[in-house]
């Protein structure tokens, strides 16, 4: 097989990275793709909500092509999935059922789905909920991608049939996030994260109670989608939206930053989200809630701390020496840059859909 692999990526958004975290994921992955030497298309749905807030037109790594509709996606590009080696269809694309059928039909190279919801995916395909994934359709796919790891997987297999259920977690990219000097710290503990109903009442015990208990506390939240009814202190900033290319001042400009796991990616365990990481790679003391599987990314205690209630989130606020939180924090960084870049997970990409790729060359040549 040639060294040179030509990919075909199906995600939600890679030009706005209003409201999601896909497409700091995506822009990261197809540009450490590309730099091993890989071509890669990455098709795009034309929604005004992305279309609106686009902060990354046109992606300066791989090529980029915003359709409009699924026909317009057959008519097309019927023929980049029948020669592309691999082709990688994402979670919460549009009429992903759909865009699945015709890739398992049409692609004749390696097919994977790429989750990057997966715990949240998982619930929907319990309660027959999930509009981009059909659950007779794992087993069709060659590979299933998952931010998710642990049992998660020997469920994909086992229960669902999937032939190679492989965690391909979240990363940072280091062109972005990594520590800023000169920045003085504006408020003592933020968060950043999209609204979430089942996200708001562990923010609510974790920031907005210790906002409450200590009137002299500065706090933030920043992201969308936040309902006008939530009353917060008034010692707690709210910001819409942050761009990625503001991350990092943002983060940097935090004594703490707190985590929020969503409640299906606390039950699933084994679930970092991207922001653990790029903050992490800042270089600003993390808080986060507990889930199981913690210990597999960061030591607690260590290089991250745990809260459960708003009295252990003041505590930490109050009480860690200076020393003590940035040396938590430095160690965090070790640890994310040593395994959790972008280019840790294009290399693990590329190891995964060679794999299936020559296990498909071998079985095609016993067949012959």
């Amino acid at each position: 097989m040639d060294d040179r692999l030509s990919l075909v990526v199906l995600g939600l958004s890679i030009t706005s990275s209003w409201g999601n975290g896909h497409a700091t994921t995506y822009r990261a992955l197809v540009r450490e793709i590309t730099a091993r030497g890989h071509d890669v298309l990455f098709l795009e749905r034309d929604q005004p909500w992305y279309a609106e807030n686009r902060d990354m037109p046109v992606p300066p790594h791989g090529r980029t092509v915003v359709y409009g509709s699924l026909d317009e996606l057959r008519d097309r590009f019927t023929g980049h999935i029948r020669q592309a080696d691999a082709v990688v269809l994402g979670s919460y694309v549009p009429d992903g059922i759909a865009i699945g059928d015709w890739v398992v039909t049409e692609g004749r190279g390696t097919k994977a789905f790429y989750d990057i919801d997966t715990p949240v995916t998982m619930a929907a395909l319990q309660h027959g909920t999930c509009e981009y994934l059909a659950p007779r359709q794992i087993a069709e796919f060659d590979l299933y991608l998952s931010f998710t790891g642990g049992p998660t997987l020997t469920r994909l297999e086992h229960d669902f049939g999937s032939p190679a259920a492989r965690a391909l977690y979240c990363s940072f990219d280091p062109e972005l996030y990594y520590p800023e000097t000169g920045i003085e710290a504006s408020w003592d503990l933020g968060y950043l994260g999209t609204y979430s109903d089942d996200r708001q009442p562990t923010l609510d015990r974790l920031l907005v109670a210790p906002a409450r208990r200590w009137p002299d506390g500065r706090f933030i939240v920043a992201g969308p989608q936040y309902p006008d009814t939530l009353a917060w202190p008034p010692n707690v900033e709210r910001e819409i939206h942050i761009s990625p290319a503001h991350h990092r001042p943002f983060y940097t400009a935090q004594r703490f930053t707190l985590n929020v796991t969503r409640a299906d990616m606390v039950r699933a365990g084994w679930s970092p989200s991207v922001r653990l990481f790029e903050a992490a790679a800042c270089g600003v003391p993390i808080i986060t809630d507990e889930w199981p599987g913690l210990q597999e990314f960061f030591v607690p205690g260590r290089e991250i701390f745990v809260s459960r209630s708003a009295d252990e989130t003041l505590a930490l606020l109050h009480s860690v020496p200076d020393d003590e939180r940035l040396a938590t924090a430095e160690r965090a960084r070790a640890r994310v840059t040593s395994a959790h870049t972008a280019a840790h997970r294009a290399a693990q990409l590329e190891a995964l859909l060679v794999e299936v790729l020559d296990g498909q060359s071998a079985r095609s040549t016993v067949i012959r």
